[in-house]
């Protein structure tokens, strides 16, 4: 248990320096997000969808998915963030997310954008093997 809340507070101030160096400009919100392009395996209780995020706070993300059909804002969702080694500083990561979607958008390629704010998170030993 200690051994999870030592990779926890880790990956977490990993999160936070990436953020403060990748802040994206005129940011307004209360935690700065950073870029990031990771796998995301989305869940509304009835299917799966493969997405990956645009990019990501310790409070929230925007992910890009193939469709957001069976989505609506207000929802709770979960889903599975697949982060690289870049982030984590050692091997890929998986941390497990609740969240609520509070913002749907279409984009020019097709694809739903989906903002969503993170309820809570726990970290995964190893990856599932959806991830490719």
């Amino acid at each position: 248990m200690s051994q999870l809340i030592s990779e926890d507070r880790k990956l977490q101030g990993e999160m936070e320096r990436l953020s403060r160096n990748s802040a994206m400009p005129n940011e307004r919100r209360q935690n700065e997000r950073f870029k990031l392009n990771a796998p995301v395996i989305l869940s509304n209780g009835f299917h799966e969808i493969q997405a990956y995020t645009r990019d990501m706070s310790s409070r929230g993300l925007y992910l890009y998915a193939d469709s957001s059909e069976d989505f609506q804002c207000g929802q709770n969702l979960d889903f599975l963030v697949k982060l690289p080694p870049e982030v984590t500083l050692s091997d890929f990561c998986t941390i497990q997310c609740r969240g609520r979607l509070v913002r749907l958008e279409s984009t020019s390629s097709n694809l739903a954008g989906m903002a969503v704010d993170i309820i809570q998170y726990s970290i995964l030993r190893e990856a599932r093997p959806e991830f490719g």
